[in-house]
């Protein structure tokens, strides 16, 4: 019982001079943080303990996404809020994090503010102000290339040959669009 009081959060991170210093910010707001790089990691943790909260990087160094993480969160426990951060931000990955269980899509940087306030608007706005901007040739690419990329598990390779395009070309625009 006491777990429940508790505010157990788990940080999904390959970059660990990253996530030390986003659980260390979160520590100093009284979460029990655990640290994982991988799949494999959030396994081991969940045999452990059982987070309500948890930050998952959507690209990690791995075999597996953040979005593979996202959904063994969310089927370990479905009540879990999930943010899932991103450099590499997209419609396709917000889509698909948020069917797969996320309750937020935050681009980096985000900081401690940003996703812990995220955690508070699980919910859903319907006050959310819609746009009349029109969507750019450029904008309609990044998006085509990130929901191929989701749909390969982040494998480079795939995505350009499902998109008809040299791996070289297609890391160069990853590279020129990353969010930092």
């Amino acid at each position: 019982m006491e777990e429940a009081a508790e505010r157990v959060l788990i940080i999904v991170e390959d970059d660990a001079a990253f996530a030390r210093t986003l659980g260390r910010s979160f520590e100093r707001r009284g979460y029990a943080v655990m640290l994982a790089a991988s799949l494999e990691g959030v396994s081991e943790v969940l045999q452990q303990r059982s987070p309500g909260y948890a930050v998952v990087d959507l690209k990690l160094n791995s075999e597996a996404s953040g979005l593979a993480c996202v959904q063994k969160l969310n089927a370990h426990d479905p009540d879990m809020l999930i943010v899932v951060l991103t450099g590499f931000a997209s419609i396709a990955t917000a889509v698909e994090a948020i069917k797969l269980g996320a309750c937020h899509y935050l681009a980096k940087p985000s900081n401690t503010d940003d996703i812990e306030a995220a955690f508070g608007r699980a919910e859903g706005d319907t006050e959310v102000g819609l746009t009349n901007r029109s969507t750019s040739i450029k904008t309609l690419e990044w998006e085509r290339i990130h929901e191929i990329l989701a749909e390969t598990g982040f494998n480079i390779s795939e995505t350009a040959r499902r998109l008809g395009m040299h791996r070289r070309t297609l890391a160069r625009k990853l590279g020129k669009q990353q969010v930092k």
